[in-house]
């Protein structure tokens, strides 16, 4: 077999491993694409579940979504989304994904959720980037202080009350680390000014 034969059948071999490649990839991909999407909107509503009773709303908050446009008290010069909670057909609360700037490694992903009342039902920090041991504390998973937030309202707390205690608040601040949970209370905080501003709308979606 001369040179040129020989390379012509490797080319046609590694041309026919590289179709069955794709070929599988594909494949996989097609089988695999709903369960992928089945595991990303069961975590979703697990992350839901977490800051709104289940028992508070009977539609699919998965599909509730709205896009809310961008707003300082949000954090993000981008709109952002929101989700509309309804019981009996009535909006009963909005769980907003809202941005808290001025982490001490920069922004933090939260989710807030507030009842129709104006009350914080829950908050979690979903993404951040704050320095394992101090600043992550804002994480359930490292520590119980995102809970501090539940059942707060403008009712109950002041606006003053709503700072870390380093800064007269009634919020605890973490050994070592004040800039972090600083930037989360102001963030709980200002979206719940942003759903008091923009109460009538949001209800009556």
């Amino acid at each position: 077999m001369n040179i040129i034969s020989s390379i012509r059948q490797n080319s046609i071999g590694l041309g026919l491993f590289a179709v069955l490649t794709a070929g599988l990839i594909a494949l996989t991909h097609q089988l695999t694409e709903h369960t992928i999407e089945d595991n990303i909107v069961h975590a979703q509503l697990s992350a839901f579940n977490e800051i709104l009773p289940s028992d508070r709303y009977d539609n699919n908050l998965a599909e509730a979504n709205i896009m809310l446009p961008a707003d300082p008290l949000l954090g993000s010069a981008e709109p952002v989304p929101a989700f509309v909670a309804r019981k009996d057909g009535e909006v009963s609360a909005i769980i907003f994904e809202t941005i808290a700037p001025g982490g001490y490694n920069g922004n933090l992903d939260l989710l807030v959720a507030v009842d129709r009342n104006g009350v914080v039902t829950g908050s979690r920090v979903i993404s951040h980037k704050e320095t394992p041991g101090l600043g992550d504390k804002v994480d359930l998973q490292k520590s119980k202080w995102i809970l501090s937030f539940s059942d707060k309202s403008f009712e109950n707390t002041t606006m003053k009350q709503w700072n870390v205690k380093k800064d007269g608040g009634q919020f605890d601040q973490f050994t070592g680390a004040t800039i972090t949970p600083r930037a989360v209370v102001r963030a709980v905080k200002n979206t719940l000014l942003y759903f008091n501003e923009n109460k009538d709308a949001l209800l009556s979606r």
